[in-house]
């Protein structure tokens, strides 16, 4: 129906006069709205932006409607769409083409001036198009068996709205330099648009690869977090005395990190590096892990080796090399008579120094096999003891500000829950451990 009236249109407009005239600018016309529409920018599934409309309404305004009809027209087989779909459109434009340009023409004669009636012909027949385009681009939309067509629609206005100005602004440029210049000034103004039009691509294809990684990257942390939530699972069901340990040790040192004023990037390494700080206990001797008194000195010796352990585990996961490394040397101490490689002071890494404060304050609150908790006062007392010898000072200063503004369910480690760190709508991160 569109083409017959499309074809009817045009036969009108030839029977009442109006011709092509100057066909080398209609076609250099149709050609530039032809490369402008192949191309287009996508900014939705459903929506496709370009600047072919610029040359059509430049020929709306000065060559007339039938001019106006056939670049409009000619735009539409730049589209991706199928032949059928590409013939459909270039009907419709065809009909926005030749209203815009009685419109346009209407205006030009009402406004005595030639430069008053090029500015009000470019700026009512950009509205015209615009509105004709949106209301038939929303019918085909329509009769295609779509029923969103008020989304379609809410989607589009704004961007004829918004482009109007623009257009008119431009082709009352164009009117006027043709008309007063010459012809050739044509290509100064519409090489410029369309490489703003290329420009515009290449950025959306930025945002679009820019978005994919974001999601690449939260698909990434999510299953880090997954997978390091499984192997704490593992050696919490091999140990049983020390469940849910490492959880509260992950917390600790995320909180820790951030009031430190690390990076978020960093509090979360310092959660995932918490959460497999002793995984290596996976690899312990049968018997050692599960004593339930005092270890021997070999023993000992033997549990020592469950940090190198661990960097043998994590470094085998490829994203993983910089917590392999955290994980060996979280209990090194800052006077050099730690393990396993004696570093001393900054040698040793800060997610490792932060890691084994929480690791040691968790230890002494939580019970043992061969002693019982002790209070959150006491242990804070002996981190503190321990400052520049075994820990941190910054470090333990950090940590002591968190326990001493907090309830004691987190002072012990009774996590019922932990999550990764969450971002609250004013962008400031919130605790993820909801206490028991």
């Amino acid at each position: 129906m569109a083409g017959v009236s499309a074809g009817l249109a045009a036969y009108g407009l030839w029977f009442a006069g109006w011709r092509l005239s100057t066909a080398w600018v209609v076609a250099g016309l149709a050609l530039v709205a032809l490369i402008a529409e192949h191309a287009n920018v996508s900014l939705s599934r459903r929506v496709v932006v370009s600047v072919s409309l610029l040359p059509a309404l430049f020929a709306a305004v000065l060559l007339g409607p039938l001019a106006a009809m056939l670049v409009y027209s000619v735009s539409a087989f730049g589209l991706r769409f199928p032949f059928v779909g590409r013939v459909t459109y270039a009907a419709n434009r065809a009909l926005v083409g030749a209203v815009t340009g009685l419109v346009a023409h209407g205006m030009a004669t009402v406004v005595p001036s030639h430069t008053g009636g090029a500015v009000a012909a470019a700026t009512v027949g950009a509205m015209c198009a615009g509105t004709i385009d949106v209301s038939l681009t929303t019918v085909t939309y329509t009769l295609r068996g779509n029923r969103d067509w008020l989304r379609l629609l809410t989607e589009l206005l704004p961007m004829v709205i918004a482009a109007s100005p623009f257009y008119a602004s431009v082709v009352a440029l164009l009117v006027l330099g043709y008309s007063a210049v010459s012809p050739w000034t044509l290509p100064l103004f519409f090489a410029p648009a369309l490489a703003a039009q290329r420009f515009f691509v290449l950025y959306q294809d930025q945002r679009r690869l820019t978005s994919e990684l974001v999601n690449a990257n939260e698909t990434l942390e999510r299953a880090n977090l997954s997978f390091a939530s499984a192997l704490v699972a593992t050696l919490d069901a091999r140990d049983r005395y020390t469940a849910g340990h490492s959880a509260a040790v992950a917390v600790y040192a995320r909180d820790i990190a951030a009031r430190m004023g690390l990076s978020e990037e960093q509090q979360q390494l310092a959660h995932l590096c918490g959460l497999v700080h002793d995984i290596g206990k996976i690899g312990l001797p049968p018997g050692v892990l599960e004593k339930p008194g005092a270890l021997s000195a070999d023993e000992r010796a033997e549990m020592q080796r469950h940090s190198e352990i661990g960097e043998r585990i994590l470094s085998n996961v490829d994203t993983y090399a910089e917590i392999a490394s955290i994980v060996r040397h979280h209990h090194e101490r800052l006077d050099g008579a730690g393990y396993p490689d004696g570093l001393a002071g900054n040698e040793i890494p800060l997610l490792s120094r932060i890691i084994a404060v929480a690791d040691a304050y968790n230890a002494m609150t939580s019970d043992r096999p061969y002693r019982d908790a002790m209070p959150s006062h006491v242990a804070r007392l002996r981190l503190a003891e321990a400052v520049e010898t075994q820990f941190d000072t910054a470090v333990v200063a950090a940590f002591e500000a968190i326990l001493a503004t907090s309830a004691e369910p987190y002072r012990v480690g009774s996590f019922g829950l932990v999550r990764p760190m969450l971002r609250a709508e004013d962008g400031s991160t919130t605790l993820s451990a909801l206490t028991a």
